[in-house]
């Protein structure tokens, strides 16, 4: 079983001073039987990141239909948690409303950046979203007193599921804070208020593993998947040996974990834009087939592309 890579789909063209560089974190919210909407993270001029979306044919989602001309979300108020940066990290629509949660950023001081999750609403199919409120839904807490982000959400019933990432430490390496973070677990019951309890759902591996992010969690046959991704500490900004890659897991409750990074299936490419680095996948099914789109080189700065599960 692996994914069978089918190719690049897009990254911006550098003429927009709102997205000049970078396709973080894709997300697809399927808006029809042949069309895809595809959500993403871009930066302006400034490295500030903001969210917008392109559309592409379903069938072939290397065929791009539409390119939106404005940021969907942009940054938040001076002062508050996104005013840096505003990254979508995942869409769930309920009722006919659109929830984007996304990662808010602050420039920091002693440490480069902070995050905390945030969660803006939109009501007229995606096109447009708002902030449900101007501070963010999760954050800081007297036992995860670092970070959270990249949070991935599903509705089973009236139960609201995450799995994010949560900063465990920061430690200084090569001169430089380098951030640990591992994938918990929090609940709500209307997906704006959370239980944030600290559960941790995937762990390091190793003394050398400092970093699991952007799960992507789906149900099939009973059975709880997550993709996500893992990086090593040293130089993993520039070698491709401690560069994320993609990891996989299950669980029969979507608490309790086992890895199975093995049967993850997919690995970077021999050359191109994903040859250095692959990260940040989402996972979904369409007309039966399983899809994953994810990111390459450079967290994003190479665009994204997509591969198609292959039994056998």
């Amino acid at each position: 079983m692996t994914w069978r890579k089918i190719g690049f789909i897009f990254k911006p063209d550098e003429k927009n001073e709102w997205m000049m560089s970078h396709a973080q974190l894709p997300i697809v919210d399927q808006i029809g039987d042949d069309t895809f909407k595809v959500y993403f993270g871009t930066r302006d001029r400034f490295n500030r990141t903001v969210a917008t979306y392109i559309e592409v044919q379903a069938d072939h989602p290397q065929v791009v239909l539409y390119v939106h001309k404005r940021p969907v979300l942009g940054l938040g108020e001076l002062g508050c948690f996104d005013d840096s940066g505003a990254m979508p990290s995942w869409v769930v629509t309920h009722e006919g409303i659109k929830y984007m949660y996304y990662i808010g950023w602050n420039v920091g001081t002693a440490v480069p950046y902070r995050n905390a999750i945030g969660v803006a609403i939109s009501e007229d199919g995606g096109r447009n979203f708002h902030r449900r409120y101007t501070g963010p839904i999760m954050d800081r807490t007297p036992s995860e007193p670092y970070f959270c982000a990249t949070p991935c959400v599903i509705i089973e019933k009236c139960l609201w599921r995450m799995w994010y990432q949560s900063c465990v430490k920061w430690e200084v390496y090569g001169g430089k804070p380098e951030p640990y973070y591992h994938i918990k677990y929090a609940e709500s019951l209307d997906g704006f208020q959370w239980n944030q309890r600290g559960r941790v759902c995937i762990d390091f591996k190793s003394s050398n593993e400092v970093g699991i992010t952007r799960p992507s969690v789906i149900k099939e046959n009973g059975i709880y998947k997550m993709w996500y991704s893992y990086r090593g500490l040293a130089d993993y900004r520039t070698k491709k040996e401690q560069s994320y890659r993609i990891g996989y897991a299950e669980s029969r409750d979507g608490l309790q974990w086992i890895r199975k990074d093995e049967l993850a299936g997919i690995d970077l490419s021999e050359s191109g834009w994903d040859s250095e680095m692959i990260a940040y996948p989402y996972v979904f099914k369409h007309r039966g087939l399983m899809h994953m789109f994810y990111n390459g080189n450079g967290f994003g700065r190479s665009g994204f592309g997509y591969a198609v599960w292959v039994e056998g």
